[in-house]
């Protein structure tokens, strides 16, 4: 099982910045990647950006490509991590509730909600243009 915390939602003019921390404790070994998700109202969550925990690689939606950076802080800690998501360029499309997410199958498509079994609570972001 892990627990997942995230932090560092608000309100923001578009063209501004936040970073979103997640904080995993419990069975991390369990864990090959970790993602960030976004869920406006009235529409699907969506993938916006991953990282496999051990080999570090990233994957990004177009949508949030060369605006977010995904990175973390522990990857050889078997029982703890933090995930965080630097959001620049902000836009009001970027609105939402921001979930972090673990994942503990296959890296064949890391954005996709089914590669994930391990939810945080969400965390919202407000971008007023």
């Amino acid at each position: 099982q892990v627990r997942l915390v995230e932090s560092g939602g608000g309100s923001v003019q578009a063209g501004g910045s936040l970073r979103l921390s997640c904080e995993a404790s419990g069975k991390m070994y369990l864990t090959n990647y970790m993602g960030w998700f976004r869920q406006a109202p009235g529409k699907e969550r969506e993938g916006i950006a991953t990282i496999h925990i051990s080999i570090g690689e990233t994957v990004y939606a177009d949508s949030v490509k060369g605006r977010f950076t995904i990175s973390q802080d522990n990857a050889r800690d078997t029982m703890r991590n933090t995930v965080y998501l630097q959001m620049n360029s902000l836009k009001s499309d970027d609105s939402g509730m921001y979930y972090c997410a673990a994942g503990a199958g296959s890296w064949w498509k890391p954005l996709s909600f089914d590669a994930y079994n391990s939810w945080g609570q969400g965390t919202q972001v407000a971008v007023s243009s």
